[in-house]
């Protein structure tokens, strides 16, 4: 039967929607997932949340600290049950290293280790990661999300200086970076969240104690001097705002805001005493390398109440060609 010219346009009308729409989430699988880049492949673990099937969900990228890898940071952070309670995917990458899967870290520019002495385009990757992860799932793409821990969290900090137009917000735990005077771009959101006690990576800033195994140290940026300069880059206001306070058995945390920002940033300083430098909430134990937990904040929850408040604009729209 020869197609008549309205099944004709409806017919061209329905394949131009099937191409223009993503995979649902439910395409993607959970676990570990693997792509070509350069001349070798890179790898990122998945957990995708029962709300997947609701439509394009929100990202968050979570990044491991330095000499671990994506599956251990899955384990220790535990923000799978976060991202089943909050609703986003969570997305876990692996930095590189010698080893396989052991002893990996991120070229956070500043540290650390294999990556920054071999000088891995570690931004290029998480570039092509989201790409990877934009072909296999319905992500929203104006709600991608960084977070890190220790090195995965200096490299949070070099994410937000160089993907502004990618990443809608931050967050740095136990990790500090200063990252460039002069911003390009949207201002960027970004919270940190850092022990005065911190044993690992010193909050004034300073050389670190030897690493186990490697025997190597890590000079820190001082935390205060990554915070003015996220303040001065989005224009913020210069002095903090107290919002909480909270103590326990020795320990407080004090979260100081600075608002005022451009295009409606903000910078967050989760300050703790008498805590270590492990991911606060996620155990009660002390560990003889990283010093106290604490019960006081829960990491997960600050990471999705600051970031879930930022989204990236609109695009901006596109005219008509003249006649049409």
């Amino acid at each position: 039967m020869p197609v008549t010219k309205p099944q004709a346009r409806l017919m061209a009308l329905l394949a131009l929607l099937a191409a223009a729409s993503p995979a649902t989430a439910g395409t993607l699988a959970p676990g570990d997932h693997r792509f070509e880049l350069g001349s070798g492949s890179r790898s990122y673990l998945v957990h995708v949340p029962p709300q997947a099937a609701a439509g394009p969900l929100p990202v968050v990228l979570s990044l491991h600290g330095g000499g671990g890898n994506a599956r251990q940071h899955r384990q220790d952070s535990g923000m799978d049950a976060a991202a089943d309670r909050d609703g986003y995917i969570a997305v876990y990458p692996n930095g590189s290293g010698r080893l396989r899967q052991r002893l990996l870290t991120w070229n956070a520019g500043n540290c650390c280790g294999h990556s920054q002495t071999q000088d891995i385009d570690d931004v290029g990757f998480i570039a092509a990661l989201l790409d990877d992860l934009e072909r296999r799932a319905a992500i929203d793409p104006r709600r991608i999300y960084v977070a890190g821990h220790s090195n995965g969290g200096m490299m949070a900090h070099r994410l937000g200086e160089a993907m502004p137009g990618r990443i809608a917000a931050i967050v740095s735990v136990a990790g500090a970076h200063v990252p460039a005077a002069v911003a390009t771009g949207r201002a960027m959101p970004m919270m940190h969240v850092h022990s005065l006690d911190d044993p690992r990576a010193i909050y004034g800033g300073g050389l670190g104690p030897p690493f186990p195994l490697t025997g190597s140290r890590v000079l820190h940026p001082a935390v205060d001097a990554t915070v003015a300069a996220w303040v001065r880059r989005n224009g913020c206001a210069a002095t903090p705002v107290e919002r909480e306070f909270h103590q326990d058995a020795g320990q407080t945390a004090r979260r100081l805001v600075h608002a005022g920002c451009r295009d409606g940033a903000e910078v967050a300083l989760w300050q703790l005493t008498g805590v270590g430098h492990g991911w606060p909430g996620a155990s009660t134990r002390r560990d003889a390398l990283v010093g106290p937990a604490t019960q006081l904040i829960d990491a997960n929850t600050e990471i999705w109440r600051f970031v879930s408040r930022f989204s990236l604009p609109q695009p901006a729209a596109t005219s008509a060609p003249a006649g049409r």
